[in-house]
């Protein structure tokens, strides 16, 4: 063997053997990547007339910028589907959600448009073991709707406003969706005795299961309130942050509504922990509010965790 500076030096067959060994030996383990915690599932629930195909662009937003989170667009109640009562259609809602939320122990978000954001607050009423961290409240009529639309000439070509009381308030009105939320300010005592659900979520009348279903409610992280001036449909647009016309048809402020004072069904207990995000934008059609890209990234998004 050869030395240098009185060390042996290894044979060039040793050299060989021991590379041979090199490559025969199994690689070190691979040091895992650091571990990100996976996004919660997400519940998008449709509005009158709509179906899930409506929230195609919604649904590609939250992929690109939540890769990897399970979202489910119930495709229930769609169509003229959507004009059933609503508390039939919470039933068929909750039994929908029942699995996701237990498949799911860190909680969800629900995305909820229009009408069906009146349809999710009453399951987060009714649900005694609810896990949403999220609720947000897509352009909702959350205190009512009073206005005279496309949606209402189509379904009552001989009624304005003013008088589509004498319907909705009669047991036959009450068989339509769009009724359970009809919201007189000029009869509020007609609206009051006769609402089978709004005047029930909103805790404005007498029932056995208030107490608990504000307990239900309460269990929500947190309220995000979306809606604005230019949207066309919503009637005041108020309405989708809990605010409503008085008997003079001006707009009072969810901290100046009965139901947020007496805090009926918990608003009031929300706000006070810093748990109602609202997210007022202008420009924004009704139809467009879950197409709309600006404004996923600056009302929806931040709230997916």
């Amino acid at each position: 063997m050869l030395r240098l500076r009185g060390h042996r030096l290894p044979s060039p067959w040793v050299l060989l053997l021991w590379s041979l060994l090199l490559l025969l030996l199994p690689p070190p383990p691979a040091v895992p990547a650091p571990h990100r915690a996976s996004y919660k599932p997400v519940i998008v629930v449709h509005g009158l007339f709509d179906s899930s195909y409506s929230f195609r662009h919604l649904l590609e937003y939250i992929n690109e910028t939540h890769p990897g989170t399970v979202v489910t667009v119930l495709d229930l109640f769609d169509g003229r589907e959507s004009l059933r009562p609503l508390w039939e259609q919470v039933q068929g809602f909750r039994e929908a959600v029942v699995p996701i939320m237990a498949k799911a122990p860190q909680g969800v978000h629900l995305i909820c448009y229009s009408q069906g954001g009146l349809v999710c607050r009453a399951l987060l009423s009714v649900m005694d073991e609810h896990n949403v961290d999220s609720f947000i409240s897509l352009s909702s009529p959350q205190m009512g709707q009073y206005g005279d639309t496309d949606y209402l000439k189509w379904l009552f070509p001989t009624s304005m406003r003013s008088n589509l009381y004498r319907i909705c308030y009669s047991p036959w009105g009450q068989e339509f969706s769009i009724c359970n939320y009809w919201h007189d300010p000029h009869h509020d005592d007609l609206y009051l005795n006769a609402s089978s659900f709004l005047a029930l979520i909103n805790g404005e009348r007498d029932h056995p299961n208030a107490t608990a279903w504000r307990k239900n409610f309460l269990r929500v992280g947190r309220l995000v309130l979306i809606g604005g001036p230019d949207d066309g449909v919503i009637t005041p647009w108020q309405s989708s942050f809990f605010g409503f016309y008085d008997a003079n048809e001006t707009v009072l402020e969810m901290e100046e509504q009965p139901v947020y004072l007496r805090d009926s069904f918990g608003l009031k207990t929300l706000l006070a922990r810093g748990a109602i995000k609202s997210c007022p934008m202008s420009g924004i059609a009704h139809t467009a509010w879950h197409s709309n890209r600006t404004l996923y990234e600056t009302c929806i998004e931040p709230w997916l965790s």
